[in-house]
């Protein structure tokens, strides 16, 4: 086991004075609104946060960071920048120009980008946006730039390479088991409650508003780029595969202050995150940081970022930036030093122990990512799911292992006695493996279920974690109320969203198809793309795979239309028929292709 763990200091108030720095004024009521009246977002909920004192359903360290991460207003990070905090999951920041504002991270939802603006212009004028900056590829960065936009042909919008083909593909194979992964993390059909959802540790929770995208136009590639938006100097530095695959962070040479993007924030981040994505570079992210340090940090009066509150002073800032660097470095280089001397990732994950002074520093303790999630995750990054031992090599899956470890054990009711045993002398964590045996095999059986539930919630209660917090509290409510567990289907809707290229919509195609339905199935496809490509789709041995047509004479198609891109979309999603299309050949095809990838 790891050994006992320092802890910050609970009567430094720092972060408390940084957080509340600046307020010109909050959202009243702090509740945001759809066009249908329904709440996308109430950052009131989190009122009772600040009406008492930590209760024993919360980690004391997790209730104070959801005090800070729920002050919500317009704040001054430095004349001429300020931010909108409390809002959405994210920041969103104004950067006053010479004919209007420039808008960074515009949150995930359009109404929350709107309300956001308004307190803006509300005491600081209604100034036009000018310039939109997207510091990185997640959806709560850019989800709500049609609230901000009125017009885009005329200013400049500004993303890092590989911005679009990044946020159009995070979730374009894996949607469904993502979303469903998601709703237990960010804790979203929990109540907002000293015994519910607190917060998740680099804001309070994710909008449900009406997500958009508008492309960039204007791209950066590389570090050290400078431009000019109305009137304002910006300094890029990429910073590609760290905390999202496209990212960049940028400074305000005239203002001195640096943004960020999501590199720092004030919590230890995700190397990999609960609700699944690609495992992130810890090694690259750790020597961006140091970059960002030799690049700004002689030059940064104040940091600030699309989560949490800035940091002032070039002392703090470089203090700041070199523990989160060394936090991500040291992660890394010792879980590949340990794994190069023989241990798995669960091993390291239980033995890893960061060095003092970080383990006494608020802003890298464990509130969205942790040092055992972290770990794993490095692990998993080179060597798979693999542990190397012959005995993982095949075994059941779980509701198999179930019946035969419940029928060592003497039958399901002897294992719940066994479990709460457990639970009873304070091993919360065999308990739960136990009894997950138990609901795996027989999810009806009350008493198991219920007795999973409680020990989920005490696991929760003392959790540090914001994501595990919601992830065990997530699981104890559907297992009272016998919802769905997160294992079971969710429904996947057959839209494709406008901002895909058809090159991305006919590879998810692909993975909606059903294999074993299609295995004997054996056609071709060719798709003229009016206002694009040709495309050639040929469905065989229960794949699809999809290639731009080349002049080269190839096999006639079994059918083949000709139509516009937003036409293609309505029917491959199945909201349209071939009215007005030109085609020829067998339709019969078409029907069978949409059929299979229903």
């Amino acid at each position: 086991m790891a050994s006992e763990q320092l802890q910050p200091d609970f009567s430094d108030r720092t972060d408390f004075e940084n957080a509340s720095r600046g307020l010109i004024g909050s959202l009243q009521p702090g509740i945001i609104r759809a066009a249908d009246g329904r709440p996308v977002y109430n950052n009131d909920a989190y009122h009772f946060l600040h009406d008492a004192e930590c209760p024993p359903t919360a980690n004391p360290k997790l209730w104070q960071q959801g005090q800070l991460a729920s002050m919500q207003g317009l704040f001054e990070v430095t004349p001429g920048i300020y931010q909108i905090r409390g809002l959405d999951l994210a920041n969103m920041t104004v950067v006053e120009g010479t004919e209007g504002v420039i808008i960074i991270d515009p949150l995930t939802s359009v109404e929350c980008a709107a309300a956001a603006l308004a307190l803006y212009r509300k005491h600081r004028g209604d100034r036009p946006v000018t310039g939109v900056i997207y510091s990185h590829s997640h959806i709560d960065h850019f989800g709500g730039a049609q609230g901000v936009l009125s017009d885009t042909a005329s200013i400049p919008l500004v993303a890092p390479e590989g911005f679009v083909e990044e946020a159009m593909s995070e979730n374009i194979y894996v949607g469904p088991a993502m979303r469903r992964r998601a709703l237990y993390m960010y804790g979203s059909q929990l109540p907002q409650a000293p015994d519910g959802q607190i917060g998740c540790g680099i804001g309070m929770t994710v909008s449900t508003g009406t997500n958009s995208f508008v492309p960039p136009n204007t791209i950066v590639t590389s570090t050290g780029e400078e431009r000019t938006i109305d009137g304002v100097r910006v300094q890029f530095q990429m910073v590609p595969e760290s905390e999202a695959p496209s990212e960049m962070n940028f400074f305000f040479p005239d203002h001195r202050a640096l943004y960020i993007a999501e590199c720092a924030t004030h919590s230890l981040h995700n190397i990999i995150t609960l609700r699944g994505a690609l495992v992130r570079d810890a090694k690259a992210w750790a020597w961006y940081l140091d970059e960002s340090l030799v690049l700004f940090g002689q030059d940064a009066d104040v940091l600030f970022a699309g989560h949490n509150w800035p940091t002032w002073g070039q002392k703090d800032i470089a203090r700041l930036i070199s523990e989160q660097r060394d936090m991500y470095a040291y992660l890394h280089d010792q879980t590949v030093r340990m794994m190069n001397q023989g241990l798995t990732g669960i091993e390291i994950a239980e033995t890893m122990t960061l060095p003092p002074a970080l383990q006494t520093a608020w802003h890298v303790q464990g509130f969205y990512g942790s040092v055992s999630h972290n770990v794993k995750g490095i692990y998993q990054r080179y060597m798979g799911w693999f542990d190397g031992n012959p005995a993982h090599l095949w075994e059941y899956p779980p509701v198999e292992n179930a019946r035969r470890y419940v029928a060592c054990m003497g039958g399901i009711d002897e294992v719940v006695c066994k479990a709460e045993r457990f639970a009873q002398d304070g091993d919360l964590r065999f308990a739960a493996t136990l009894l997950g045996h138990a609901v795996s095999l027989d999810p009806k059986h009350e008493k198991s279920r219920l007795t999973l539930a409680g020990v989920f919630e005490k696991l929760g209660f003392g959790a540090e974690n914001a994501t595990w917090r919601n992830f065990y509290l997530s699981a104890a409510r559907d297992l009272r109320a016998e919802a769905p567990s997160p294992k079971n289907p969710m429904p996947q809707s057959r839209e494709l969203n406008r901002g895909q290229s058809v090159e991305q919509w006919l590879t998810l195609l692909s993975v909606r198809l059903d294999g074993p339905q299609a295995a004997n199935e054996a056609f071709t496809i060719d798709i003229n793309v009016t206002d694009g490509q040709r495309w050639r789709l040929i469905l065989s041995n229960g794949v699809l795979t999809s290639r731009k047509a080349s002049d080269r004479a190839a096999p006639e198609a079994g059918f083949t239309m000709s139509l516009a891109k937003p036409r293609l979309r309505e029917i491959l999603s199945g909201q349209s028929d071939l009215d007005g299309v030109e085609y020829e050949g067998d339709t019969a095809l078409l029907h069978r292709l949409l059929a299979l990838t229903a």
